[in-house]
């Protein structure tokens, strides 16, 4: 006599958990002029010469930002107890619309280390100078740099010029992530040096976007 097997019924998939973000308690007096409402704005801040120095004012004046996880690794060092492993990571935040900041953070712990990462790049956060600068172009729309740029980051040599509307951006993939995270739309872009090390590479990156403002 065969025995007829009940099909046991498919299980719920469990959404992934979310972590509650805590609500942000402004410690600085620059932290409660924001919170307030006194201050609206990023360029009141830089027109003031303000020093940020908490994350939330970054999140509250810009809450369009978002951030990406750019770069992971482990440091390994030898102590009297035996070899100690610890992770990094490098974190970019930007809206696409004329700000950008990059963070490192290292913990033993990845995602502690991602989280110290991604509060160092608000802390970070520039903002960068967008224009028409290509002689072939001309137009009045803020879709590459205004000026060709240079910076420079540990061996690593970054330049970024002006490029007409619709070429898009000609750069590898870390930098052109960067790039578009800041806002650029067209830009021809050249690398010297050992830009397999994301270290160095973003901070020439972030060099040059910075001279957008420095310099114009």
């Amino acid at each position: 006599m065969s025995q007829t097997s009940q099909q046991r019924p498919p299980r719920e998939k469990r959404a992934p958990r979310r972590e509650e973000e805590q609500p942000w308690v402004p410690r600085t007096e620059l932290g409660k002029k924001v919170a307030a409402g006194v201050i609206t704005s990023m360029d009141e801040i830089y027109a003031n010469g303000l020093r940020i120095q908490e994350a939330g004012i970054i999140k509250k004046l810009l809450p369009d930002l978002r951030t990406e996880v750019i770069d992971v690794g482990m440091v390994q060092t030898m102590t009297p107890n035996g070899q100690r492993t610890k992770f990094k990571a490098m974190v970019a935040a930007g809206n696409e619309n004329g700000y950008l900041g990059i963070g490192q953070g290292k913990s033993k712990q990845m995602r502690v280390a991602i989280e110290k990462a991604t509060t160092n790049a608000y802390l970070n956060v520039s903002p960068v100078k967008l224009g028409c600068g290509s002689w072939e172009c001309r137009c009045d729309q803020s879709h590459s740099v205004p000026f060709k740029v240079r910076g420079k980051g540990g061996s690593v040599v970054v330049e970024i010029v002006p490029a007409p509307r619709g070429l898009g951006l000609v750069a590898g993939g870390k930098i052109r992530n960067l790039l578009k995270l800041a806002g650029l739309k067209d830009a021809w872009t050249t690398a010297k040096g050992s830009t397999a090390t994301m270290n160095s590479t973003s901070k020439a990156v972030l060099e040059c976007l910075r001279q957008t403002f420095s310099q114009g």
